[in-house]
């Protein structure tokens, strides 16, 4: 596997002044993290919330700057590109967000919302903007008829479709879907899963899927790696994670998942983070499969 995303050792601290007259105190979202994204790969990336996954993800960005750490995509060191190199690096790398709702312009028509990308970098005359943004549409569903229309016009599902058309825009390798479907009614929440899918594959993309419900991410991702606490605590194979969990907290994620049979859902298991070590080292449990040691 030839990684197009290499993360290591990445920190990030937020600091926040205690009251009018206090000093300063930190605050540890994301520590130590370290995983390699391959090429065409789908990697999950899983917690309960706050645990730093979309703190992880925006660092990767670059949306928030990272407190230290080392960021790579294909060889190249993101956190040390100047802002002009970055806003050229950022058609490679882009965002889709968690709600259609909030991340759309409302005052924007639908087909202005997905070119904009094009007319920032400043991509093709006003025709080939007009054609790119009308294949687009139809990539992801939609009906060109439509970009004309206003946001609020359109379902929830189809607002996440623009969302995606506009990420896509750029041509970008590499897809970072902050809890993509969490937003949308259940009846949806597959199309669109299996829309991003169908995508890879026609495009060659790659994913950071960030997401809490694991049936998603059994479904979706080819690895999985869980946050607890902002420190990875497990990371391997989407099967051998589901089916051989190693870590304390996995075991306990995995049992709060949904039964297909009531009647013989697992017992629930508590977290107890005094029967574990957050900061023990990571060790290779199986091949390719990573856990902390108690």
């Amino acid at each position: 596997m030839t990684p197009l995303l290499s993360v290591r050792h990445l920190v990030k601290d937020f600091s926040s002044r205690n009251g009018l007259f206090g000093g300063k105190s930190v605050a540890r979202a994301v520590d130590d993290v370290s995983f390699d994204v391959g090429e065409g790969e789908t990697f999950g990336l899983v917690g309960e919330s706050g645990s730093g996954k979309t703190t992880v993800a925006r660092s990767i960005l670059r949306l928030v700057e990272p407190t230290s750490g080392e960021i790579r995509l294909r060889g190249r060191d993101v956190l040390a590109l100047d802002r002009a190199e970055l806003r050229r690096a950022r058609r490679d790398m882009q965002l889709v967000f968690q709600d259609p709702h909030s991340s759309l312009n409302p005052r924007m028509r639908a087909g202005a919302i997905v070119e904009e990308p094009l007319v920032v970098h400043r991509m093709g005359d006003r025709a080939a903007r007009r054609a790119r943004v009308e294949a687009l549409f139809e990539l992801v569903g939609l009906d060109r008829a439509h970009l004309g229309r206003y946001p609020h016009e359109f379902s929830g599902g189809q607002r996440q479709r623009i969302g995606l058309a506009r990420a896509l825009a750029l041509s970008p390798s590499f897809v970072v879907a902050d809890e993509p479907v969490s937003a949308l009614d259940l009846s949806v929440q597959a199309q669109v899963i299996n829309l991003l899918m169908d995508l890879q594959s026609r495009l060659g993309l790659t994913y950071l899927l960030i997401a809490h419900d694991l049936r998603l991410v059994r479904h979706a991702c080819d690895r999985v790696a869980v946050m607890y606490r902002g420190r990875l605590v497990e990371m391997g194979p989407t099967e051998a994670i589901f089916n051989n969990a190693r870590h304390p907290y996995t075991r306990a994620l995995l049992s709060a998942m949904p039964a297909a049979d009531p009647t013989r859902r697992p017992a629930r298991i508590a977290i107890d983070d005094t029967t574990f070590d957050v900061r023990a080292p990571l060790v290779e449990a199986a091949p390719g499969h990573w856990a902390r040691t108690s």
